[in-house]
């Protein structure tokens, strides 16, 4: 599943997808993330890249934490080059027992998630 409130990105994601052959195996949606999320089954997703309105992540929390799944990865983008408006983020993360996390310091800095298996 991809989702994007831009219907724009979305077609380019779509044609991406069409030119690697990959197109039938992803659900493009075009709707808020946080729907998306709210909508997910538990532990029904393997993997999850976040890279939306930085202000949402810590209302997102809950539920991002609720449905990746046990092993599952999710990453998170630019938490070096906008760490002060990722900081209460990323004290939810750290401070969750049910995930690990670790920053990848390339770019704009990856943050990457994982749900610890065993639910712990």
């Amino acid at each position: 599943m991809s989702v994007d409130v831009d219907p724009a990105r979305s077609a380019l994601a779509a044609h991406n997808l069409d030119r690697a052959g990959l197109r039938e195996l992803v659900d493009l949606r075009v709707q808020d993330a946080g729907v998306s999320l709210r909508e997910a089954l538990d532990a029904s997703l393997d993997m999850i890249f976040l890279d939306a309105e930085r202000p949402a992540y810590a209302g997102y929390w809950p539920d991002l934490a609720r449905v990746l799944r046990p092993g599952g990865l999710l990453a998170v983008d630019n938490v070096l080059s906008h760490a002060d408006e990722l900081a209460d983020f990323r004290a939810l993360v750290r401070s969750d027992e049910r995930v690990s996390e670790a920053i990848v310091p390339s770019g704009a800095g990856l943050l990457l998630v994982v749900r610890n298996p065993g639910g712990g």
